[in-house]
Order: C-alpha cells, then structure tokens, then sequence
C-alpha cells in the first residue's frame, strides 16, 4: 500500500508541473501579442525634411560702355505732303441753282478753258426772253417820247429815259448770270477733287471740284514752332518719301503763315456765301527742292524731313544712361584695371536721345558703368 501512494503522489506532482508550465507560456504569449499590439497603437514618427542648400542672390552686374568717338547729330524733323505749286477750287457764283451738267471725275486730266459744269439756268432764260419783250415795247415808246421832248416837261423826259436805260440794265444783269452758269477749268492740270453731284444744289462759292497741276510738285512739310528757328534756307535735308525711299534736298522756303488750321485743303466751304473757299496756300510750309524726283511720286503723297542742325566729328561719347547727377554736379563712374570703380567728374556737349558727348572727363577706351 505504502508504494501505490507514492506512485501516486508522483503523478500529481508531474501532473502540476506540466500544468504551471503551459500557464507560463500563456501568460508570456499574452504579454508579447500585448507589447505588440502595443506598439502598433502608436503614431508614426514623421521623418525628418530635408531642406535645399540656401544659396545667397546673385547680384546682377551694371552694364559696362567703353568711352568711343563718332559723329554726333543733332536733327529736327517734320512730316508733309507732295504738293502742287498751283492749286485751286472752282466755283459757281450764283446761288441756289441746280447742276445741270457735270462734265468732269476725280483724276481726269483737263485743258486750261475746259467745260467743266453747268447750271440749270432755265428760269433765267425765261426772264431774259420776256426782258426781251419789255425792252422793244419800251423802245417804241421811247422813241415817240424822243418826237416829243420839246412839248415834254423836263423831268418827265428824265424819268421816262431812266426807266428806258432801268429795263437795258436788269437785261444785261440776266445775260451776265447767263454767262456765269458755266464753270471752265482756270489752268491745265489734274482734278483732284470732285465736291458735287450732278443735280445737285449749290450755294455761291461752295467748290464744284479742285484742279491741281500735279506736273510741278514739290515737297512740302510743317515743323513744330521751336524747331523752325534752328534751320533756315539753303540747309540741307533728307527727304524719306512714303513708297519711294529717301532723296536729299534743300530748304528752298521757309513758311510765312504759321497758323496751322489755315488751309485746310478739306474742300468744303469757308462758311460765308460770299467769300471764295479759302486755298491751300503753300506759304504756311517750309518747301523742300529734291536733288532729283522720284518716279511715281503723286500729290497728296505723305513724307518726313529730317534736317540735321548740329553735327560734331570725332566726338567723345557715352550712352546718356552713364551720365549721373547729383545737384550741379555732373559724373561718371570708371572702372579702373583691377575692377574697382571711381567717381569722376566730366563735361557734357552736345546730346542726343542715346549719346552724350564728353568734353572734359574722359578719354576714348576707358569704361563707364550705365544705370
């Protein structure tokens, strides 16, 4: 009995063991399944920004002029027109008539004397058919006052022989706006403008058409006030003719008429029924003679003129935009052999748009610093 006991006991004590090691491995198997768990819950850790180097801003570098000599310039120009040295508009002289004929189109080509239009006069050449009448009765009737005169009163032979001479005169009044129907071309030349239609009303001195003699041209330009007093006549010019390129010239005449809505050259009327449309006049131009006249040249054709007012040789310049200022004080920067820079004082001249020259200063191959 003492053996079976024992036997026994062993078992259960075997039988503990092996029950305290299986907790054992599921107590350590909780506790790494929690420690993992564990770290999944927590946040990611962000990784750390990778920054591009810093590099300092680049400076940028004025530009550098080397000092040079050249020809230096100084012009005025003005814009113009060719024209024709005899220009006119024609007109009727009577007022409130018809256009009956129009014989003439913008660019035909007439004579001097050549029919250009005509009135619808024939009311006029009523009254003069029935003046007509009028004056043969009262011819007869002057001629038995003539028979009579010594039995007559004085004053009634007056009287009678003025209303006589009354009726010869409203005669030649008809026949001479008669005459005044007709329009005829003044000189040879080229219509230029044509201002009415056939059937058309006019009113006196309104332009019918304008005739130019466009065999004689000439170039003819405005200039703004200042710049008329730095040429005069005989000066040169350099003519660029729209389509045709440019020609050299010389400043023929200077204009008189400085008024720049004088002669307008629109065609249209001056406004007064009893003054004649106003002219073109070239007086109000400064006229330039060409060395030679380009071939297909019209009138009316547009154009500059550059005359050149002021020229130095061999001139020492710079670009304007390396001249500075400060007060009185004018200068310049120099860039010496080891790149270093220094202010020095200088002396302008003449100047234009692009270059100034130096007179005091400076010396031709030294470089400036511009802006």
């Amino acid at each position: 009995m003492f053996m079976k006991w024992r036997t026994a006991d062993l078992s259960s004590k075997a039988a503990a063991t092996k029950k305290g090691k299986r907790a054992a491995l599921i107590v350590l198997s909780a506790i790494v399944v929690a420690t993992m768990s564990g770290c999944s819950l927590l946040p990611a850790e962000t990784e750390e920004e990778v920054l591009p180097p810093i590099t300092p801003p680049t400076i940028s570098k004025k530009p550098e002029y080397e000092v040079r000599t050249e020809t230096l310039e100084k012009k005025v120009s003005g814009s113009g027109k060719m024209m024709s040295q005899r220009e006119e508009k024609v007109y009727f002289t009577l007022d409130g008539m018809h256009v009956k004929e129009l014989n003439v189109k913008l660019g035909d080509k007439v004579k001097k004397g050549q029919l250009l239009a005509v009135l619808d006069v024939e009311s006029v050449e009523k009254e003069i058919r029935a003046k007509n009448l009028q004056i043969r009765k009262a011819e007869v009737q002057m001629k038995e006052t003539l028979r009579k005169r010594d039995e007559m009163d004085p004053v009634e032979f007056e009287e009678a022989t003025i209303a006589f001479e009354e009726l010869r005169q409203e005669l030649a009044d008809l026949e001479e706006q008669l005459g005044k129907a007709t329009l005829t071309a003044p000189f040879g030349g080229t219509v230029i403008a044509v201002q009415v239609e056939k059937g058309a009303a006019v009113k006196a001195y309104d332009p019918i058409a304008t005739i130019a003699d466009t065999s004689n041209l000439v170039v003819a330009a405005t200039f703004a006030k200042e710049d008329l007093e730095k040429f005069s006549v005989g000066m040169k010019a350099d003519v660029d003719i729209n389509g045709a390129g440019k020609v050299s010239g010389v400043i023929k005449v200077m204009p008189t008429a400085q008024s720049s809505d004088s002669g307008s050259g629109s065609g249209g009327s001056s406004g007064d029924a009893n003054t004649p449309p106003a002219k073109e006049s070239l007086d109000q131009y400064v006229i330039v003679s060409l060395a030679k006249m380009p071939k297909g040249v019209e009138r009316g054709t547009p154009l500059t003129v550059s005359i050149v007012t002021q020229r130095t040789k061999d001139a020492v310049v710079i670009p304007v935009s390396a001249l500075r200022s400060i007060g009185s004080r004018t200068y310049v920067q120099v860039v010496e052999n080891d790149g270093s820079k220094r202010e020095v004082d200088v002396e302008v001249g003449q100047q234009t748009s692009t270059d100034v020259e130096i007179l005091k200063g400076l010396t031709v191959g030294q470089k400036v610093v511009g802006r």
